[in-house]
């Protein structure tokens, strides 16, 4: 008998919205959180620390985030119900400087009423900032919900619509 053993690895690297802890989950990105973020695993989930799975990640946000990168094509790795992980596929298709309400992904997914369902999913969303949960606003246009806190959002905004600092790293 075989048995399965999930092996997980994590490393720290520095933001201009402060340290970004990583975690790949049996080598493929399965998480991205900030300090301070709601929902954030504890950090005896993240297993060992080790740069290693995380090159291709670390190059693609430094590029991001040098303004030279809007679409991330990394592997990821989802631990949610399926309907969590359907919020978070979609979130990877909102384009980069443009955003989308609650009310409208609900209705993209086929459940015009599912605004509260999809404001739970993406607030769970593990991978923040490259599966872009802060492009996700409320009806009237506010800035609400954001598990990483709403400065955080408005700045991500503001970064990708090109109204925020120029020089973020």
């Amino acid at each position: 008998m075989t048995s399965l053993t999930t092996i997980r690895r994590h490393t720290v690297v520095d933001s201009p919205y402060g340290p970004l802890t990583l975690v790949a989950t049996d080598g493929v990105l399965s998480g991205l959180y900030m300090t301070g973020q709601r929902h954030r695993p504890g950090e005896e989930t993240f297993g060992d620390r080790d740069e290693a799975p995380f090159a291709g990640t670390i190059s693609q946000l430094e590029a991001y985030f040098a303004r030279e990168l809007t679409d991330f094509d990394l592997p990821m790795h989802f631990e949610g119900t399926a309907f969590q992980r359907k919020v978070w596929e979609r979130l990877r298709q909102i384009p980069y400087g443009e955003t989308r309400t609650y009310g409208e992904m609900a209705e993209e997914l086929g459940n015009r009423g599912a605004s509260r369902a999809v404001g739970l999913a993406n607030g769970r969303n593990p991978i923040g900032i490259i599966v872009p949960c802060h492009r996700v606003i409320g009806s009237s246009g506010s800035l609400v919900g954001y598990g990483g806190g709403l400065d955080r959002k408005q700045r991500l905004l503001a970064f990708e619509n090109g109204t925020g600092e120029d020089a973020l790293f």
